[in-house]
C-alpha cells in the first residue's frame, strides 16, 4: 500500500505495507504456504508461485522497509550477512568493491575473503578503505571500484563517516554507495536522502526489535537498475526469509519509531555515566559532544542510536571482569532487542581481530536507563 510522503515516520510504520484481508482481519494472517494454486488451465491466480519466488508476507515486508528508508524497491533475505553477499554477488568477477576499515566482523571476513575464500575465489576484489580519510579514498576511487560499502556508526567503536560526503565524491567518479543502516534505521538516518544509491540492513535486529526473528534486505533508490539482479540471485540462491520471520519483522515495524527513540535516550544517559566513570578510559558514543564524530552526526541524523562501547582500565582482565559481574545486562551476540545485551568484542570476533581487547560493546534496550546505570556501576567497581 502506498502511503503520502508527509506522513510522519511513526504513522507510515503503522500502515506500510498493510493491506486488508477478505476476513477483515485487522492482524494480518500468516501465509505459510509454500506453494500457491492454479487455476483449471494452469493460469495464475495471483502474483504467487512458490514461496522461493514470493510470498504475501515477504512483499508486505519489502513494501514497508522501502517505504521507510524513501527507495524504489526492497528486496529482502534470510540473514544481514546474507543481504550483503547478495549485493556483492549482483557485481561481476573481477570487480572491485572499497570497503570499511572497521566493520562487523561478518561484513570483514566476506569482503576479505576469509569465509572459506567464496568471494576471493569467484574473483570479487576489495580494497580496505578509511572513508574518513578524503586522502585514502581519493586513493580507493583512483583504482576505479564499482561500488563503496560503508557502515555508520561502525561496528565496534562508532566512527561517523560522513555519508553526503563520500556520496558526492563517489558519484563524481561513477562508483555506487551502499551504506549498511542497521545501527541508525531510517527513524535515526536516511542514507538514501543524502545521496546513497542503496541501502543494506539486519532486519534481525531494530526493525524485529524482540530477538526472536532472522533477515535482512537492500533497498534501491529511485533510477537505479539493480532490482532485477537482486531478485535473480534472491531466486536463484535461495536466501529468503521464511513467511513467519518475515510476519514478525513487519510487526516489528509497527513499534521501531518508538523502540529506537527511547533505547536511543537510554543510551545517551548510559554513556554520559560510562564518559565520566573513572574505571572508563573512552566511550564511544556519537551522542557525546566530545565525540569524534559528534558534529557530523549531528548534522546527518536526527539521533545517535543506542549502541555504544567503551573501553575498560586493566585491559582484557578489567573487560571481562565487569561481563561477569553485570547482573541486569545480558552477555549475548546481537542487538537491537527490548533488553540490553552486552559483550566484550574481542572474545565474539576471535584471534584475528583489531577490537581492543579493553573494549565491551553494550546495545542498549528498553529497560529503566537508571537500573543499567546502576547495574554497570557495581560491575565496574571491581575494576
Amino acid at each position: 500500500m502506498t502511503r503520502p510522503r508527509d506522513q510522519r515516520i511513526e504513522t507510515r510504520s503503522v500502515h506500510a505495507g498493510a493491506a486488508r484481508n477478505r476476513a477483515g482481519a485487522v492482524a494480518p494472517p500468516i501465509h505459510l504456504s509454500t506453494t500457491f494454486e492454479r487455476g483449471p488451465e494452469g493460469e495464475l491466480r495471483s502474483e504467487f508461485i512458490y514461496s522461493r519466488s514470493g510470498n504475501p508476507d515477504r512483499t508486505a515486508l519489502e513494501a514497508a522497509i522501502a517505504d521507510l528508508e524513501g527507495g524504489a524497491e526492497c528486496v529482502s533475505f534470510a540473514s544481514g550477512l546474507a543481504a550483503i553477499h547478495s549485493l556483492l554477488l549482483t557485481l561481476a568477477p573481477g570487480d572491485l568493491v572499497l570497503a570499511p576499515q572497521d566493520a562487523y566482523h561478518g561484513t570483514t571476513q566476506l569482503l576479505n575473503g576469509s569465509s572459506n575464500g567464496s568471494l576471493s575465489r569467484w574473483g570479487l576484489r576489495t580494497r580496505g578503505t578509511d572513508f574518513l580519510d578524503a586522502g585514502d579514498l581519493d586513493a580507493g576511487l583512483a583504482e576505479r571500484p564499482v561500488l563503496a560499502i560503508l557502515e555508520t556508526p561502525s561496528n565496534p567503536t562508532l566512527r561517523i563517516t560522513d555519508i553526503a560526503a563520500v556520496a558526492a565524491s563517489c558519484r563524481a567518479a561513477g562508483v555506487l554507495v551502499a551504506v549498511d543502516n542497521t545501527w541508525m534505521t531510517p527513524v535515526l538516518q536516511r542514507p538514501l536522502s543524502l545521496g546513497a544509491d542503496i541501502v543494506i540492513h539486519a532486519t534481525t535486529k531494530y526493525f524485529g526489535g524482540h530477538s526472536d526473528a532472522t533477515g535482512g534486505a537492500v533497498v534501491v533508490r529511485r533510477g537505479l537498475e539493480l532490482t532485477p539482479r537482486l531478485r535473480s540471485v534472491q531466486m536463484d540462491t535461495g536466501p529468503v526469509p521464511s513467511p513467519f520471520d518475515a510476519w514478525l519483522l513487519r510487526r516489528g515495524i509497527k513499534t521501531l519509531p518508538l523502540r529506537i527513540r527511547a533505547q536511543s535516550a537510554a543510551a545517551g544517559a548510559v554513556a554520559r555515566f560510562l564518559d565520566r566513570h573513572p574505571a572508563v578510559l573512552r566511550t564511544c558514543y556519537p551522542g557525546l559532544s566530545s565525540d569524534p564524530g559528534h558534529e557530523v552526526q549531528t548534522r546527518q541524523a536526527d539521533g545517535y542510536g543506542a549502541m555504544l562501547s567503551f573501553r575498560v582500565r586493566g585491559g582484557e582482565a578489567g573487560a571481562r571482569r565487569v561481563l561477569s559481574r553485570v547482573r541486569l545486562a545480558i552477555r549475548a551476540t546481537s542487538l537491537g532487542g527490548v533488553e540490553t545485551l552486552i559483550e566484550h568484542r574481542a572474545l565474539v570476533e576471535g584471534p584475528d581481530t583489531e577490537t581492543p581487547r579493553d573494549l565491551v560493546r553494550m546495545s542498549i534496550g528498553l529497560e529503566h536507563p537508571e537500573d543499567l546505570i546502576a547495574d554497570l556501576g557495581q560491575a565496574l567497581a571491581a575494576v
